[in-house]
């Protein structure tokens, strides 16, 4: 007989059956897990607006990233609202499956453009457009 408490647990489950998966939690976790991400890249274009704005029109492309930014800002909120309709919805009703493929689309597509601005946008850069400041003296 197995002592150890470290092996044990591995044992008494290899015997048990698995459950089956449960795609309305999978597809729960999923979307808190795409949520998680895309707060942390909602907080990142707001510390960029914010920077571009305080820059204004020193930056080389001032109105290019502000619109880059803002355009970006708008397909995320977008995408989060979808993503928050569809962890209300149940993925296994057959009435629900086919409105829930469309919004899975739309977030997927408002997710994808997002990611493609970002990656245009770091393009440009920000540390180009770090003002100097002069010393008087």
């Amino acid at each position: 007989m197995i002592t150890n408490s470290a092996i044990a647990p591995e044992i008494t489950t290899a015997l048990q059956p698995r459950k089956p998966l449960d795609a309305n939690r999978y597809a729960t976790k999923k979307t808190i897990a795409q949520g998680m991400l895309d707060i942390a890249l909602l907080t990142a274009n707001a510390s960029q607006l914010k920077y571009i704005l305080q820059i204004g029109d020193k930056h080389e492309f001032y109105s290019l990233m502000l619109g880059l930014i803002t355009t970006s800002i708008i397909l995320q909120v977008i995408a989060a609202a979808v993503a928050i309709a569809l962890a209300r919805m149940d993925i296994e009703n057959a009435d629900q499956s086919k409105i829930i493929a469309n919004l899975g689309h739309i977030v997927v597509s408002c997710s994808t453009i997002s990611m493609f601005l970002d990656i245009v946008k770091l393009g440009f850069g920000f540390e180009d457009a770090v003002p100097v400041k002069e010393h008087n003296g």
